[in-house]
C-alpha cells in the first residue's frame, strides 16, 4: 500500500527507545504499566508517520533527482499528493489529543516532538553539525517520553547513552548520505557539501569512544543496578555491535546509519538481541 509504505513502518524500531524506563525501572512485567506504554509506542509511530509524509511532501521534487527516493510512493506518483496531505493532517488530529489522554506530560512530549520535527524538516536539516544535534534529540526525547507515561526517573546514564547512541547513529547515517552522494551525482543535499567523509569518520570514532566509555561507568556506578555489578557481563554486546558497525562501513564498503544496518546485518541483529536478553535477566534477577 503506497500510503502505508510513505509512513515508513521500517522506522518504527526507532520508537523501542520509549521502553527504556520501563525496562531498566523494573516494571517490564508491571502489566498496566506495559500495556501504557505499547499504546504510547504506537502513538509515538503515528506521529513520526507523520513527519515522514510531510517530508516526502515538502521534498518531492528533490526525491524526484535522487537515485532511490525517486522511487518512494510520491515522487513516483504512486501515491497521490491529496491522499499524502489528507494523512498528514489527519493524523496529528488523531494521535495528539490521545497522547494527553493517556498522560499530560507524554501529550507534551508528542506536540514538541511534532514541532521539533518540523522545524528539522524544514530548516534546521540544513545547518551542518546542527542536523545531526536535532536527530540525536528525537532518540532522547523518546526515552523521555516513556519515563513520563509511568512517571518514573530514570539513571542519567540512560540519559547521556542514549544521546551519545543517537549521535553515532546520525553522524553514521550522514556518512552513508554523503558516500551516495559521491557515487550518484543526482543525489544532492545541502548539508551533504559541509561534510566530508573523514571528518564524518572523526566524529563517528569520537562518539563511538564516548559511548563505550559512558556505557561503561554506567554498567557499575548507576543507582538503581545489581549491586554487585553484573550489569557489566554486557559489556562485550556493545562493544562487539560497535566494532561490528565500524568494520561493515570501512571494510565491506556498507552504508547507511547504524539502525538501518541492523536491519539486514544477522550478526548485528543477534548481538542487539542477546544483549537485551542479558540485560533483562540481569536486572530482574537481581531485584532487591
Amino acid at each position: 500500500m503506497p500510503l502505508l509504505q510513505t509512513m515508513r513502518p521500517r522506522q518504527w524500531t526507532k520508537n523501542a527507545f520509549i521502553f527504556t524506563a520501563l525496562v531498566f525501572d523494573h516494571k517490564l512485567f508491571v502489566w498496566p504499566l506495559f500495556w501504557q506504554t505499547l499504546i504510547g509506542f504506537g502513538l509515538l509511530c503515528l506521529l513520526s508517520s507523520t513527519v515522514y509524509l510531510i517530508n516526502d511532501l515538502a521534498d518531492i521534487e528533490k526525491d524526484r533527482q535522487h537515485p532511490k527516493k525517486r522511487n518512494r510512493p510520491l515522487p513516483s506518483g504512486r501515491l497521490k499528493k491529496e491522499v499524502a496531505l489528507a494523512a498528514a493532517i489527519g493524523l496529528p488530529l488523531v494521535v495528539v489529543p490521545l497522547s494527553f489522554w493517556l498522560s499530560p506530560g507524554f501529550g507534551v512530549i508528542a506536540v514538541l516532538y511534532l514541532v521539533i520535527n518540523l522545524f528539522y524538516s524544514f530548516w534546521l536539516k540544513h545547518i551542518v553539525l546542527i542536523d545531526v544535534l536535532l536527530l540525536a534529540s528525537f532518540y532522547l526525547i523518546r526515552v523521555i517520553s516513556g519515563a513520563l507515561i509511568i512517571n518514573v526517573t530514570i539513571s542519567p546514564w540512560l540519559y547521556i547513552c542514549t544521546t551519545l547512541l543517537a549521535l553515532f547513529i546520525g553522524f553514521g547515517k550522514r556518512r552513508g548520505e554523503l558516500l551516495l552522494m559521491q557515487t550518484n551525482t543526482g543525489a544532492s543535499r545541502r548539508v551533504l557539501e559541509e561534510y566530508s567523509l573523514p571528518f564524518l569518520d572523526e566524529l563517528i570514532n569520537l562518539v563511538s569512544t564516548a559511548t563505550i566509555m559512558a556505557y561503561l561507568l554506567y554498567t557499575f556506578s548507576a543507582e538503581n543496578l545489581p549491586a554487585n555489578h553484573t550489569m557489566m557481563l554486557t559489556i562485550p554486546f556493545v562493544l562487539y555491535g560497535i566494532f561490528r558497525y565500524l568494520y561493515l562501513i570501512h571494510l565491506k564498503g556498507e552504508g547507511g546509519a547504524p539502525d538501518e544496518l541492523v536491519l539486514r546485518d544477522r550478526p548485528l541483529q543477534i548481538t542487539f538481541a542477546l544483549w537485551g536478553l542479558t540485560a533483562i535477566i540481569i536486572l530482574y534477577l537481581n531485584q532487591p
